[in-house]
Formats: C-alpha cells, sequence, structure tokens
C-alpha cells in the first residue's frame, strides 16, 4: 500500500520512524454529470473573476477572506513556518482506557508502518505494551495543513490509529432527545430483551452494501439493454403501530430467519399497521398452572358456599323439633281437657284399656 505521510512516533525519549497508510478505502459508485440533450460531459473550470480567465493548478494558491471581502495570501512557505512541533511527528500525550473515547470522535482511520529494520524493534515494544496493558494512546500529529488528535490502538499485529475530532467539534444533543413525556412499561423492556437476544450477534464479514450492488446490476442491464423490474416500496413507514405488536411480530420474523421454531400459539387479532404474533415459550393462559389456580379458586368458592348453608340447616332442624314438641304438647292437652269436660268419654276410652290389660 502507498503511504500518504512519512514521520515518526514520539513515545518518550524513543522516535519510531513510521509511514502512514490508509485503512479504508471508499467502494462507492460515482457519477459524471452530462448534458441531457447530448449526453456531453458536464465539467467545472476554475476562472479567475478579476480577468475571467481559466487557469491551471500550478497558478492557484490559498488565501483567508475576511469579513469585508478582501483576501490574505497565505503559502506553503508560512504555514511550513510555523512553530508546530507535530509537523512530522505523532506525538503520544498519554495512555488511556478505550472506553474513554466517544465513538463521535472518531474520524479516520490510518495504518503505521515501521519505515526501515531499526524501526521494527521500538515499534514491536509499543504494540506489545499496548496489548498488554489494554489501553489506546491519545497522540497530535499534523496532516494536509493542521495539527489533529489520534488515537493509537492495535489491530491484529498492527498499530492503527484513528484520527479523532476534536472535543469542541463535538456538538451538544440538546433539543435532540424527545421532549414528551413517555413511560416504558415492563413487558416492552421484556420483549425488547427478547428481540435483541433472538437477533443475537452477527459476523462483521458477512455484512455488505446491497445498495452498491443493486446499482451495480442496474448498469449491467443499462449496458446490456435490459429493463429491470422495479422494486416493490415498503409501506410500513409512517404508521402508528402498537408497539407491543410490532417487538412481537420482529421476534417471531428474526427466529424464523435464524431457522428456529417461532411456535404455534394461536395469534391474538391484528391491530392497525402490525401483526400480532405470540412470543414462542410464552406461557399460555390456559396452562397446566393456570388451571391448578382456577381449580384451587373453585374449591375456595364452593367452601364459602357451603360453609353458609350449614347454619341455616341446624336452625331449620331445631325449628321443626320445637313446632312437633308443641303439637305434641298441645294434644295432651287437649285430651286433658276432654276429660274433664265430659267424664263419659274418658270412661269409655279408659275402660277398654283396662279389659285389654285384665
Amino acid at each position: 500500500m502507498r503511504s500518504i505521510w512519512n514521520g515518526a512516533i514520539s513515545f518518550g525519549l524513543v522516535s519510531i520512524p513510521i509511514k502512514l497508510v490508509n485503512a479504508t478505502e471508499n467502494h462507492s459508485i460515482s457519477f459524471r454529470q452530462i448534458h441531457l440533450a447530448d449526453g456531453g460531459r458536464i465539467r467545472y473550470r476554475k476562472v479567475c473573476e478579476i480577468d475571467e480567465q481559466e487557469v491551471t493548478a500550478a497558478e492557484i494558491g490559498k488565501a483567508y477572506e475576511e469579513a469585508d471581502g478582501s483576501m490574505i495570501p497565505i503559502t506553503d512557505e508560512d504555514l511550513g513556518a510555523l512553530p508546530l512541533p507535530t509537523a512530522k511527528t505523532i506525538e503520544i500525550v498519554a495512555f488511556v482506557p478505550a472506553a474513554s473515547i466517544d465513538p463521535l470522535q472518531m474520524d479516520a482511520a490510518y495504518y503505521l508502518s515501521a519505515n526501515g529494520v531499526p524501526a521494527a524493534k521500538p515499534y514491536t515494544l509499543l504494540r506489545e505494551a499496548l496489548k498488554r496493558s489494554r489501553k489506546v494512546a491519545v497522540a497530535k500529529y499534523a496532516l494536509r495543513g493542521r495539527e489533529r488528535l489520534g488515537m493509537l490502538r492495535v489491530v491484529d499485529d498492527v498499530i492503527a490509529m484513528h484520527g479523532l475530532l476534536w472535543p469542541d467539534e463535538i456538538r451538544s444533543p440538546e433539543g435532540v432527545a424527545p421532549e414528551t413525556q413517555v413511560t416504558v412499561r415492563d413487558t416492552e423492556l421484556d420483549l425488547a430483551d427478547a428481540l435483541m437476544d433472538t437477533l443475537g450477534e452477527v459476523d462483521m464479514d458477512s455484512l455488505h452494501d446491497d445498495y452498491r450492488e443493486a446499482v451495480e446490476e442496474l448498469i449491467a442491464a443499462k449496458a446490456e439493454g435490459r429493463t429491470l423490474e422495479p422494486a416493490e416500496a415498503d409501506d410500513s413507514g409512517g404508521k402508528v403501530i402498537d408497539l407491543i405488536a410490532a417487538l412481537e411480530s420482529s421476534v417471531r420474523a428474526a427466529k424464523e430467519a435464524r431457522g428456529e421454531e417461532p411456535g404455534t400459539e394461536e395469534e391474538p387479532a391484528e391491530s392497525p399497521g402490525a401483526k400480532v404474533t405470540s412470543l414462542a415459550g410464552r406461557k399460555k393462559s390456559g396452562g397446566t398452572g393456570a388451571k391448578k389456580k382456577a381449580a384451587a379458586a373453585g374449591k375456595k368458592t364452593a367452601a364459602k358456599k357451603s360453609a353458609p348453608s350449614r347454619a341455616p340447616a341446624k336452625r331449620t332442624a331445631a325449628r321443626s323439633t320445637k313446632k312437633s314438641a308443641a303439637k305434641a304438647g298441645a294434644r295432651t292437652s287437649a285430651k286433658k281437657t276432654t276429660a274433664k269436660s265430659d267424664p263419659k268419654q274418658a270412661t269409655k276410652k279408659v275402660a277398654p284399656r283396662k279389659r285389654a290389660s285384665a
């Protein structure tokens, strides 16, 4: 790989000659501007505003524009004479945990290559020190006419450097978060956790740019005179959906994509904009545990109903006993009254009893 910058890493009193190599490359498809009438290429020419003449790259310099529009020329010699200690040096200023670097500061990435045989030993020393400490190095360096901030870390057996934005270049997220008061239920969090577990991890090497492949296929079809069928538009955007239903549907779809059984439970009624499906493995409301609970509740209810009925039964039996005793007493008193009022009847009734006894 071609180096874009040569310099050295300043590690205390140790100086490590290195080369800076781009660690990334752009695979985006670029287009040219054309004239629609005849297909001619549209080019931009650099023209001087004063004499309206086109100028070459060798005739172009740099200048700073003030508020009133006047220009202050700045040459490369002026910039090179600045007291910049990091002009050709990556100066390490600290070693910090990787978690202390905000990912928002991450910028371009580079590989640092040892420049020459003498640089191999100190290069390896810094690499192994970073590995053992599990830290990253924060450094300053100058590139393309300005001083920059960088982070050095180990990738395989190579020291990589990520360009970092200065802290004052990170904008505050004020006004970005939702201002309305929102309450998230535990059920929704559980479904979100289930979806995260179902999606699991991914091999980063398996991810690719689908849009770029579609553009390449379109270009090939145009070159061959073919016409591609338009893709179906996704009309799910912009709909107000039930969050629980969407999460359950996402979990089901993720399991089907991974070849897992989503479950055979009956699906609840659909809500607008999303298909509601039950989570696989979730306990049904009519399961064994629910049946046991229902049976126990039924026994308690039956016991409550039967318990109050015993007391009335006892009271009814007592009332019937009292009534029979009162009737018997009434009969006895009636017999006594009859005997007193009619002596003949009393004699008639008593006589047979005596004969029967004789």
